[in-house]
């Protein structure tokens, strides 16, 4: 019997998206990068909240580099925690270091193939009562962008945008992955756009753009249109659609007792 997880996302392309995203911040004219802004800010805010004070704190996702600014500004110097940013750890394989009192992933567990093993890596890596907070994009994610594609190909739809876990199914995978004191949440970001073509350069430029297994032919010219057309017709008065990015958040803890 093979155990081992479906095979939904491509490496090869979760790894190209994650390089392209690099690239483009690096060197692009203003990139978009709300989704992650809105991450960064959301985390700092909470950790100041539940004034949680790492000795030792693990980033995972962040290529700004402003969370450990913002969230531990004079930590280094002062407090001597070890504040190391990693943009392409492997999730899926267990930690090559532990013991961290705090760790933070921005995005990157939307598109693992197995998520219950990452959250149990993630779960492993900490010292006891060590804090995890992970945020991605989850259900309820660009609505008008699924609704637009459906309209590309009314008759047989192929699949380009892939599945996104909704609050309950993340409370059951941390119950399952052992966390302690599990929490579950979601805010929406709203974003306009005057076009289909904006909103796909902004997925673009943020690493968020279509990096599933299967291999889907683009769309036609003809599809296109349609998608464009669809898109637009959600529009409001001045013509702008409004979309919506729902963020999911998980935190928890390990047990006092290191399991």
């Amino acid at each position: 019997m093979d155990t081992r997880p479906p095979r939904i996302f491509s490496e090869q392309r979760r790894k190209s998206s994650r390089l392209r995203l690099l690239a483009l911040q690096r060197r692009g004219k203003d990139p978009a990068r709300f989704v992650h802004d809105d991450m960064v800010d959301d985390i700092a805010e909470r950790l100041a909240f539940v004034r949680h004070d790492p000795a030792k704190a693990l980033v995972i996702g962040d290529f700004s580099g402003n969370l450990a600014n913002l969230a531990f500004p004079t930590a280094a110097q002062v407090d001597g925690a070890d504040i190391v940013g990693k943009q392409a750890i492997d999730l899926q394989q267990p930690f090559p270091t532990g013991g961290y009192d705090f760790i933070g992933v921005l995005g990157l567990l939307d598109t693992v193939n197995d998520l219950p093993g990452a959250l149990i890596h993630l779960r492993q890596a900490l010292a006891p009562r060590g804090l995890v907070i992970a945020m991605f994009p989850g259900a309820g994610s660009l609505p008008k962008l699924r609704s637009a594609i459906y309209a590309a190909e009314p008759d047989r739809p192929a699949a380009r945008m892939h599945p996104l876990i909704d609050t309950r199914a993340a409370a059951e995978l941390l119950q399952r992955a052992g966390w302690k004191d599990p929490v579950v949440d979601s805010h929406d970001l709203k974003v306009r756009y005057g076009s289909l073509d904006r909103l796909v350069a902004d997925l673009r430029e943020q690493g968020l753009g279509n990096v599933l297994a299967s291999n889907t032919p683009p769309l036609t010219r003809a599809g296109l249109g349609r998608a464009r057309a669809a898109f637009l017709e959600c529009g409001e008065d001045d013509g702008r659609v409004t979309e919506t990015f729902s963020i999911l958040t998980l935190s928890g803890r390990r047990s006092l007792a290191g399991t």
